[in-house]
């Protein structure tokens, strides 16, 4: 009940202005910075880890404006779920739209990592290609309907959840369509290596290069900026990596950490410091969390 109740309210907050809706979320995001003590702990010992030459109190500030950002990016998911396709396109500016436009109809992969605005990106994308994606299962079945739903409400979208594997997005792919993968959080090294990540050595997948190896799939990342105060948001294409795979997972992760590094660096507040990237620790190394 609880949860239907959320989304029920967060359907009428859609209804509102943008910029209202952007206050909504900065001032959500700062009552739970103080009241989330437990992920506010996780984000902080990430921050730590990543920047330990940053003083406490500029590490205390972008917590705070990560929270802000991160709240953010959860109430306006209203626009993306309920408002229409033109009010959605009108938030969002695209640079290197040429190198999306090159892949359209070939294998791909788009990189995406958890930066707060993923999910307006993510939805530009789907009105204008279909797409192959995963997807982890929610705690309420509800909510995962609702997601599923709501992420292929534009064309064709194929979601298939983790447990099914690789195949179908394999399938996809060879269909000539992209593939939309988040790689970089902390699933284990049953199907990774541990590779420095701001100097820290964390579980990285190496599943970006072989799948490319794979399907043949050209890498395009893709990340999309969050602008300040009521200015929408910057989806940015790259161009395709080049030399990639290079025939070596270990360096093809460690490019991957390097280049996701490069973009945190320009925006360290909208990379989703609340997941404990750093839980899979090598044999005999204390847990961070």
């Amino acid at each position: 009940m609880l949860v239907r109740s959320g989304v029920f309210i967060l359907w009428l907050i859609h209804f509102l202005p943008f910029r209202v809706i952007v206050s909504i979320g900065n001032g959500l995001g700062s009552l739970l910075y103080r009241v989330a003590a437990e992920r506010r702990r996780v984000g902080e010992i990430n921050l730590k880890l990543c920047f330990p030459d940053m003083s406490d109190a500029a590490r205390e500030k972008l917590m705070r404006d990560h929270f802000k950002m991160f709240v953010r990016s959860l109430i306006e998911r209203s626009i993306l779920w309920w408002a229409s396709a033109e009010r959605i396109s009108r938030l969002i500016r695209v640079e290197g739209v040429e190198h999306f436009e090159a892949i359209k109809g070939q294998s791909a992969i788009l990189l995406t990592p958890h930066f707060v605005g993923m999910d307006a990106g993510g939805q530009w994308i789907a009105q204008h290609t279909d797409t192959v994606c995963m997807y982890a299962n929610q705690k309420n079945v509800y909510l995962t309907d609702l997601l599923l739903k709501k992420r292929a409400r534009f064309r064709n979208q194929l979601l298939y959840s983790r447990q099914q594997g690789l195949r179908p997005i394999i399938k996809g792919m060879r269909q000539g369509m992209p593939f939309i993968y988040p790689p970089d959080q902390d699933q284990g090294v049953k199907d990774g290596v541990f590779i420095p990540f701001f100097g820290v050595p964390a579980a990285t997948m190496t599943s970006v290069s072989r799948i490319a190896q794979m399907t043949g799939a050209k890498v395009v990342p893709c990340i999309t900026r969050v602008l300040p105060g009521g200015g929408g948001y910057v989806l940015t294409f790259y161009p395709a990596w080049e030399n990639y795979p290079g025939g070596d997972e270990v360096a093809d992760a460690r490019r991957m950490n390097e280049f996701i590094e490069q973009r945190i660096l320009e925006m360290p507040e909208q990379y989703f410091w609340l997941h404990k990237r750093f839980k899979t620790r090598p044999e005999g190394e204390k847990r961070f969390y």
